[in-house]
């Protein structure tokens, strides 16, 4: 779905908004399922839980596909994206087209988690744990079953509606 306006920008009319703005996220990519039925979003309501297990807790539509795909297939993966991938992150949010569905769009290879996204080479794969409702939220919650970290000099944020980098 292309959203006509960007979802996340601030709004003056709405005070959680104009918060959430003001605090820098990162951007991520969460993707999930298998040859049947794959997909992805673009997330940058997460946070990590360091223990034993680490625990990722991800931020979504509970009306989003991926919601549904993560309950089914019970995994997915979390991939960082750096500067300079704004339109793959575009593509996942459903701000920008991409015909042929979202995959096209990138290069990338099918894991037991789901896709992993070649160009995006920082990325936990997680079992879920679980996943919940609250407020107008879906919050998934997984298992780091492991890592795979790359050298990452500018990670892409969101920041105010808009992408930035750290330089």
């Amino acid at each position: 779905m292309i959203h006509e306006g960007n979802p996340f920008a601030p709004t003056e009319d709405d005070p959680f908004r104009r918060f959430r703005g003001r605090l820098a996220a990162p951007v991520t990519i969460i993707t999930s399922g298998d040859d049947a039925k794959r997909t992805g979003l673009t997330v940058s309501s997460l946070f990590l839980v360091e223990g034993d297990p680490s625990l990722i807790h991800a931020v979504v539509g509970p009306n989003s596909d991926l919601f549904d795909v993560v309950a089914e297939s019970g995994r997915f993966l979390v991939h960082i994206c750096k500067e300079g991938q704004n339109s793959a992150a575009d593509v996942f949010a459903g701000l920008r087209p991409s015909p042929g569905g979202l995959f096209k769009s990138v290069e990338w290879e099918q894991t037991d988690w789901g896709p992993a996204l070649d160009a995006m080479p920082n990325r936990a794969f997680c079992s879920l744990v679980s996943v919940d409702e609250t407020a107008w939220s879906g919050v998934l919650v997984g298992q780091v079953d492991r890592f795979e970290i790359a050298e990452l000099s500018s990670p892409l944020v969101h920041y105010r509606g808009s992408y930035r980098s750290l330089d």
